[in-house]
C-alpha cells in the first residue's frame, strides 16, 4: 500500500519554526464531546427483547477506548495519563484472582460488567448519530457503542464508524501486517520486520487473490450478497470515521509517530479501508486462531530420529507415545460417541520422509540493505532529541509531537503477535445440575493481552441483526463472540488437522541440473515454475522509530498446493515441502455462519446453531447457552483423506495420496458432512480448554494427551456437577481457581514425589525441597499472590524450584534414553512446556515462548513425562513408553531402572535448587532479572502509544462472559 508519507525527522527548533510560518495549524480541536447531541436522559431507540434478565456479564480489558490524539498521547508519555476508557476494565478483571473465593452471584457484577441490552439512563455517556439512520449510545460504565440503525445498512455502517472511533490505528497495522507491510507503513524496527514475515509466510496472498474471496462470497446466493453488502457499509463508515477525524484533527496520534501526517500542516493520508482489508484481516485471525496442523517436516525428522535410535518397531511405539493423537487417557469435550478423523493408519502409505540432514527452511527475505542487512545496532541509530519537560500546551502541536519521538524504536507491534495462539476456555453446566434449573456458562476467548486489545465490544441492533459482544477489530460489522436476545455463545481454538505438506520433486525446464534451490517443480507430469509472491518494504527513520534506513524483498515460493517452506531431499532427490491449508483462499467463507449467529430469526434452538456454525471453516469448538440447553459443534473444512495417508508426516505428491476431491483451481475438496463433526446437546458439562474434541478426533500437535490443561477445568466442574445446585459464582470460581493452577504442579508432581519417595533420603537439602514442593502441592499449587498487590508468590520458593527444575528433569528422564539427536529432534517439533514467562520452555535460560501473556500450559510434555514417571513406578499406563507387562523401571526413565529413574530426578532437582534466580527469570524489557512474579505477569503489549502497568499471572479468557438466561423466546 502505498499512501504519502511524512517523514517527521525534526528538532524542536525546525517543529517550532513551522509552527511560526503555519500560525492558521496552531490549534486543532479535539473530537466531539458528546457527538451531534448531547443525551441527558434515555435516548429514542428502539426497546430490544432481552431475556437475560441481568444475569448476564462480560469484560474485556483493558479498555474500549483504545485511540489516542496527539495530545492524549503526549500526555500520556509525558506524564502518564490515558485516555477516558481506555484502562477501566483492567481493575475487575485483575481483582478475581485475588476475590474469586468469596464471590456470590450478587458480587459478580464487582468483576464483570453488566451485559444486558441497551444503556440505563443514568448511564447514557453520550448520544450521536454518525449518518441519520442510526443512533450510537455510548455507556459511562465502559465506553461501549450501542449502535441502533433503522436500516441493516446504518446498523452496519454504525459498526465501522464507532470501531475506527474506538481502534483505527489498530485495523491500519493489523491490516499491514496481513500484507506483510508495516515496515513500510511505521518503520524498520527489527520487531517490524520480524512481524510482516511471520504473517506473509502464512498467507501470502496477491491482491487479485483477495479479490476473488470477495467474488467468491458474493456467489453464495442471497446470504452471501447481504453479507458482502453489509461488509460494503461496513467500510463506508470507518472511512467517514477517517475523513471526518483527520479534517477535525482528532485522528490517532501514531499516524503523526509514524510520519503519515504533518502535525502542523495536517497533511498526509489515512488511507482509506477497502473491501480486500476485512479479507487481510479475516487471513490473519484465521491464521493466529483457526488453524490446526502443519509442522509435518518437524515431527517426520522427530519419528526417523526415533526409528534411527531404537530400530522401526520400538522407535514408532515411543514416536506413537510422544505424538498422543489418540491417547487414551486424555479427556475430551464430547463425552459420548465416537469422530473419528484425521487418525493415522496401522501401515501408512506415501509418506515423503526427508534424507537425514538435508532438511533447510525455505529463504523467505531477498535483497537486504542498509539496517536490513546489518545487525542491529543501537550506537548507529540516530540520537533521539530529548522530550520536553512538562505538559505541552494544548495549542503547541509541534511540542505535542517531539514527546512522540522514539515510541516505536522497539516497533509498532510486538514481534511475536504472528505465532498461533491455540487458546480460550469454556464451562457449561445444563440445567439439570443448577440451582435454577435453567443453563449456566462461563466461556469466552484468549486472544493475548493487547493494548489497544485486538477484539472490540459492541452492541448491534437493525434489521436482522441483534447481539451484543464482542468482534476482532476490522471484521466487526458483525458479533463474532458473545449474546442475542435469548442465546449466548462462544468458542475456543480446536486445531484439528486442515493443514497437509507434499513434498514436490524439484525439476529444470531444460532438463538440466536439478538442486534443491530449483524454482521448478513436477506437478502431475507436467514442470512448471513456482509461482512467486512478493514484497518490496523499504523504509527511513520517522519521529517514532528512528532505525536508519533500510529495504529487502519478501518473497514466497508457492506450488499449487501453497507456500514452500522447506527444501530437502530424499532417497539423494532435491523436493520442495509445501503447505495446503483447507482454508487457504477461502477465509472469507466463515462470513456466513457468523450472519447467522447475530439473526434472532436465524437462531432458535441449539440444533439451528448448530447448523450456523457449521458454516465457519476456521477450526473453532463451538459453544451455546439458552434458558433449556447447552450445545457444542466443532466448526471447519475437515477434508477427507485417503485412509492410507498418515496426517502428521509429509506426504508424496501424487493425486492418489491428495484430498479426495482436490482442485488445486480455487483449492476445494471434500469436506467431512455434518454428522462427522463432534458435537452434543445437553450433556451434563462441556468443558473446553483446546484438548481433545471427542473420542476418535486427533490432535494435531502433542498437547491433547494424558495431562492437558483441560484437566484442571474437568475436575472441578465434574465435581461441581455431583454436588448439584450449581451457580454462576460457583461455576466462575472453577474457571478461576483453574486459571491460577500449575498444571505441573496438580498433575505431574504427585507422579515426580512418588518416584522420590520410592527409596529414603537422609540428604536434608533434598529432603527440604521435596517438603517444599510437596507444602505447595497440598496448598493447591496455585501461582497467586500473598495478598492483593504484594507483588510476591505464596509458595514462591517452591514456585521457583519447579520453573528451574522442569527443563532439567525433562532432559534427565528422556534424554538418556532416547540420544541427544532424537532429544533435540523432538523438542524441535514441541516445546516441552508452556510457562507463563516464556521461560523454562526449552533449554534452560532460552526465551522461546511468548511472555506476559497470561495463557500458559497448552503445549508441553506434561503427559508424556507422567507416563514415563508411572511407567517406572511400575503402574498399568495406557498407551505409554513401556513395553510388555507392567513393573517397575518399564519406561525410558532410567533406562529400565526404577533407582536410575529417581536418581535422575534427584541430581536434576539439586541442579535446580543450585540454580541463581536471576538464570531463571533473566529478565526483559519490562522485569528486572530475577523478579519471579513480573516473570509472569499479565502485560498489555502495545499496539500503538498507549502502555498499562502489569496485573498478576491468571491463565483465564481475555474477554470472558457469565451467562444465565432465565426466559426464552
Amino acid at each position: 500500500m502505498a499512501g504519502q508519507r511524512i517523514v517527521a525527522a525534526l528538532s524542536v527548533g525546525a517543529v517550532l519554526g513551522a509552527l511560526i510560518v503555519t500560525p492558521s495549524a496552531a490549534a486543532a480541536p479535539e473530537p466531539p464531546a458528546a457527538g451531534s447531541e448531547q443525551a441527558a436522559s434515555a435516548p429514542d431507540v428502539p426497546q430490544v427483547p432481552d431475556h437475560c434478565g441481568g444475569q448476564c456479564h462480560h469484560i474485556l480489558p483493558p479498555g474500549q477506548n483504545g485511540n489516542a490524539t496527539l495530545a492524549e498521547l503526549a500526555g500520556h508519555l509525558l506524564l502518564g495519563t490515558k485516555p477516558p476508557h481506555s484502562a477501566d476494565q483492567t481493575a475487575p478483571y485483575d481483582e478475581l484472582a485475588s476475590g474469586y473465593s468469596k464471590l456470590t452471584t450478587g458480587t459478580i457484577d464487582e468483576f464483570f460488567n453488566d451485559n444486558s441490552f441497551g444503556v440505563r439512563p443514568d448511564d447514557v455517556e453520550r448520544t450521536y448519530h454518525p449518518r441519520e439512520d442510526v443512533t450510537v449510545v455510548r455507556d459511562k460504565t465502559a465506553g461501549i457503542p450501542h449502535v441502533y440503525g433503522d436500516t441493516r445498512d446504518g446498523t452496519t455502517f454504525g459498526a465501522g464508524y464507532t470501531t475506527a472511533e474506538d481502534k483505527l490505528f489498530l485495523m491500519d497495522v493489523l491490516r499491514r501486517a496481513g500484507r506483510g507491510e508495516v515496515s513500510s507503513f511505521a518503520g524498520g524496527a527489527p520487531a517490524n520486520r520480524e512481524l510482516e514475515q511471520g504473517f506473509f509466510a502464512t498467507s501470502p496472498y496477491t491482491e487479485h487473490e483477495l479479490e476473488q474471496q470477495i467474488e467468491s462470497a458474493r456467489s453464495a446466493g442471497p446470504r452471501g450478497e447481504q453479507a458482502l453488502a453489509d461488509a460494503k457499509s461496513y467500510v463506508d463508515g470507518i472511512n467517514t470515521y477517517i475523513r471526518e477525524a483527520h479534517d477535525g484533527r482528532y485522528f490517532p496520534g501514531e499516524y503523526v509517530a509514524t510520519g503519515h501526517v504533518d502535525p502542523i500542516t495536517n497533511a498526509g493520508e489515512i488511507e482509506p479501508f477497502e473491501l480486500t482489508d476485512l479479507v487481510v484481516l479475516a487471513s490473519l485471525v484465521g491464521a493466529q486462531f483457526g488453524g490446526g496442523g502443519g509442522n509435518e517436516v518437524q515431527q517426520a525428522v522427530a519419528r526417523m530420529s526415533l526409528h534411527e535410535r531404537f530400530g522401526p518397531e520400538r522407535g514408532e511405539q515411543v514416536w506413537r507415545t510422544f505424538r498422543a493423537e489418540n491417547d487414551p487417557e486424555s479427556i475430551s469435550t464430547v463425552h459420548d460417541g465416537s469422530f473419528p478423523y484425521a487418525v493415522s493408519p496401522e501401515n501408512p502409505q506415501g509418506a515423503a520422509m526427508p534424507d537425514p540432514g538435508s532438511v533447510t527452511e525455505q529463504q523467505l527475505v531477498f535483497d537486504p540493505t542498509g539496517s536490513a542487512a546489518e545487525p542491529e545496532d543501537r550506537d548507529q541509530r540516530q540520537t533521539p532529541v530529548a522530550r520536553p519537560e512538562g505538559v505541552p500546551d494544548q495549542n503547541d502541536r509541534a511540542a505535542q509531537a517531539e514527546a512522540l519521538r522514539g515510541m516505536f524504536d522497539d516497533g509498532v507491534v510486538p514481534a511475536d503477535m504472528a505465532e498461533p495462539r491455540g487458546m480460550s476456555n469454556a464451562l457449561l453446566v445444563s440445567g439439570e445440575h443448577t440451582d435454577s434449573g435453567n443453563p449456566i456458562a462461563v466461556f469466552g476467548p484468549q486472544t493475548g493481552y493487547f493494548a489497544p486489545q485486538l477484539l472490540t465490544l459492541q452492541e448491534l441492533q437493525g434489521p436482522g441483526i441483534s447481539s451484543k459482544g464482542a468482534s476482532f477489530a476490522g471484521l466487526s460489522f458483525y458479533t463474532l463472540l458473545g449474546r442475542g436476545q435469548d442465546y449466548s455463545w462462544s468458542a475456543t481454538t480446536a486445531a484439528q488437522d486442515i493443514i497437509d505438506t507434499y513434498a514436490v520433486e524439484l525439476c529444470a525446464p531444460d532438463g538440466g541440473p536439478v538442486t534443491k534451490d530449483s524454482d521448478h517443480y513436477l506437478f502431475r507430469g507436467e514442470c512448471l515454475p513456482m509461482q512467486q509472491v512478493e514484497r518490496q518494504n523499504s523504509w527511513e527513520p520517522n519521529l517514532g522509530d528512528d532505525t536508519p534506513a533500510g529495504s529487502y524483498r519478501l518473497v514466497s515460493f508457492r506450488t499449487r498446493y501453497g507456500p514452500v517452506t522447506h527444501r530437502a531431499t530424499i532417497d539423494g532427490k532435491p523436493v520442495a515441502y509445501s503447505t495446503v491449508r483447507s482454508t487457504f483462499q477461502h477465509e472469507v467463507d466463515s462470513i456466513i455462519g457468523f450472519q447467522r449467529f447475530n439473526d434472532p430469526a436465524e437462531i432458535t434452538s441449539p440444533e439451528a446453531f448448530q447448523r450456523a456454525a457449521e458454516d465457519v471453516n476456521y477450526t473453532f469448538n463451538w459453544f451455546y447457552a439458552d434458558s433449556e440447553h447447552i450445545a457444542h459443534f466443532n466448526s471447519g473444512d475437515n477434508v477427507v483423506r485417503n485412509p492410507e495417508v498418515d496426517p502428521a508426516m509429509p506426504v508424496v505428491s501424487d493425486p492418489e495420496f491428495e484430498w479426495q476431491g482436490w482442485n488445486p483451481d480455487g483449492n476445494t475438496a471434500d469436506y467431512a458432512p455434518f454428522e462427522e463433526h463432534p458435537r452434543a446437546i445437553d450433556q451434563d458439562y462441556l468443558v473446553s480448554w483446546n484438548n481433545k474434541q471427542a473420542p476418535g478426533t486427533s490432535g494435531a500437535d502433542w498437547s491433547k494427551g494424558a495431562v492437558q490443561r483441560g484437566d484442571l477445568l474437568d475436575s472441578r466442574v465434574r465435581g461441581l456437577v455431583a454436588e448439584g445446585g450449581v451457580d454462576r459464582a460457583g461455576l466462575t470460581q472453577a474457571m478461576e481457581e483453574a486459571g491460577l493452577a500449575d498444571l505441573r504442579a496438580e498433575r505431574v508432581l504427585p507422579d515426580l514425589l512418588k518416584v522420590l519417595d520410592s527409596a529414603p533420603s537422609d540428604d536434608p537439602e533434598l529432603t527440604a525441597r521435596i517438603g517444599s514442593l510437596r507444602d505447595w502441592l497440598n496448598d493447591g499449587g496455585l501461582r497467586t499472590e500473598t495478598e492483593p498487590g504484594s507483588r510476591e508468590y505464596a509458595h514462591a520458593e517452591a514456585i521457583e524450584l519447579m520453573d528451574a527444575w522442569w527443563p532439567l528433569l525433562v532432559r534427565g528422564t528422556f534424554e538418556p534414553a532416547v540420544g541427544a539427536d532424537a532429544y533435540q529432534a523432538l523438542t524441535a517439533a514441541e516445546h516441552i512446556n508452556e510457562s507463563p514467562s516464556g521461560w523454562q520452555n526449552e533449554e534452560p535460560g532460552e526465551h522461546v515462548g511468548q511472555a506476559h501473556q497470561g495463557s500458559a500450559f497448552l503445549t508441553g510434555w506434561y503427559g508424556q513425562v507422567s507416563k514415563n514417571l508411572r511407567g517406572a513406578l511400575g503402574e498399568d499406563v495406557p498407551g505409554g513408553f513401556g513395553q510388555g507387562a507392567p513393573g517397575p523401571g518399564n519406561s525410558l526413565c532410567g533406562d529400565g531402572s526404577l533407582d536410575a529413574c529417581r536418581q535422575a530426578l534427584v541430581d536434576s532437582l539439586a541442579a535446580a535448587g543450585a540454580t541463581p534466580a536471576e538464570q531463571t527469570y533473566p529478565g526483559d524489557a519490562d522485569c528486572e532479572p530475577g523478579d519471579q512474579w513480573c516473570a509472569d505477569a499479565i502485560i498489555q503489549n502495545k499496539i500503538g502509544g498507549i502502555a498499562h502497568d502489569p496485573i498478576s499471572w491468571q491463565n483465564r479468557p481475555t474477554y470472558q462472559q457469565v451467562v444465565e438466561f432465565p426466559s426464552h423466546r
